[in-house]
């Protein structure tokens, strides 16, 4: 888990990684990213996120 050091709640992975990648495709200008993450149990969720202004 990358962002335990981040102090982020345990569960909570998922909100926190797509509230970031949004916030950093504003910060950098970009309109299209990609957001992995792990679910217990071996499993795993993506997502893509594309701005729309």
């Amino acid at each position: 888990g990358g962002a335990i050091a981040l102090g982020h709640p345990l569960g909570c992975t998922g909100a926190k990684l797509t509230v970031q990648i949004i916030h950093e495709l504003q910060r950098q200008g970009k309109e299209t990213g990609l957001v992995t993450m792990c679910i217990g149990g071996g499993m795993g969720a993506a997502g893509i996120i594309q701005l729309v202004n």
